[in-house]
């Protein structure tokens, strides 16, 4: 028997390699069969998105005689595009914050109602999301016209004499726009405030904090994940909103969307594929402040 301080530290005992190599194996085929899962949906990317996006940036700087900057210095030097993406962008950011205003109660009300009455509001508000969204469009434009329900019901009740005009105006695109983006708002505030522990409320309340001070100081805090979440999907979303805009807004209601399809209706494929790759820059922009400040793992975890 050989002492085991003869055993230098290079040698392995016998049938160590083959172990490792067995275990290299077995990792190997793992690997493998994950990759062979997966290689459908990045195909998938590759082709519908990826490829897609990869033209559309290579045609910004493609002219008739090859590599251009012509059409990012037309960008430049029209003040009226900068104010359509202003426009665009003051229009996601309202209606993120009416969202918002909106969502918090409703979601806060849900995860603190029963199973029953959560699994009923919680069914209500998935409940559009079984309709087109030009169909919702079309139903706020009849709602909101001048022969509509709603001048109608303040005709009938003395309010006003004549019609208001309420459609073809900002009014008409926050309202339609809210209600076809609240669901996106409340779905992850929900989330996070169902998940908040009970014990934690019940024991500022036994520590003499008031009703306020635990939403304040305990519940506010704890749902920071869901609020930047439902924010930043309400903002990029809204960001890119076309058909709603283009239903029911006037003439200085145009948004980037739409002059994206202008542009394309005109066939200047190459200035549509300059606004749209700025569209897409300042979404991702957004989306990494967002990921810096917050954490998109912190966002989306729970």
């Amino acid at each position: 028997m050989v002492p085991a301080t003869q055993v230098t530290a290079g040698i392995s005992p016998p049938g160590a390699q083959e172990r490792r190599r067995l275990y290299r194996r077995i990792l190997f085929a793992e690997q493998l069969r994950y990759a062979l899962l997966v290689a459908p949906l990045i195909i998938y990317l590759l082709i519908f998105y990826i490829y897609p996006v990869a033209s559309m940036l290579v045609r910004s700087f493609i002219g008739d005689g090859g590599f251009t900057l012509e059409y990012f210095e037309r960008l430049l030097e029209t003040p009226v595009y900068w104010r359509v993406f202003s426009n665009t962008v003051l229009l996601a950011l309202a209606t993120t914050l009416i969202c918002l205003a909106l969502a918090y109660p409703l979601a806060y009300a849900m995860s603190r109602a029963s199973s029953t009455r959560a699994a009923i509001m919680f069914a209500l508000v998935l409940l559009p999301f079984w309709t087109s969204i030009l169909v919702r469009s079309y139903a706020w434009m009849v709602l909101l016209g001048r022969s509509g329900i709603f001048n109608d019901w303040l005709s009938r009740a003395g309010l006003i004499k004549e019609p208001l005009n309420l459609l073809y105006t900002p009014f008409a695109v926050y309202v339609a726009m809210v209600y076809v983006l609240l669901p996106f708002m409340i779905l992850p505030l929900y989330s996070v405030l169902r998940s908040i522990d009970p014990s934690l409320l019940r024991a500022a309340e036994g520590l003499g904090a008031s009703a306020r001070q635990i939403f304040f100081h305990v519940v506010a805090p704890l749902s920071k994940p869901g609020v930047a979440a439902g924010c930043l999907v309400v903002f990029i979303l809204a960001l890119g909103f076309y058909i709603t805009p283009a239903l029911m807004g006037g003439q200085r209601d145009v948004t980037l969307a739409m002059l994206i399809a202008q542009q394309l209706d005109m066939y200047e494929w190459n200035f549509a594929a300059v606004l749209a790759s700025m569209l897409l820059f300042f979404s991702l922009a957004v989306f990494f402040i967002f990921d810096k400040m917050i954490g998109i793992e912190r966002m989306f975890a729970r």
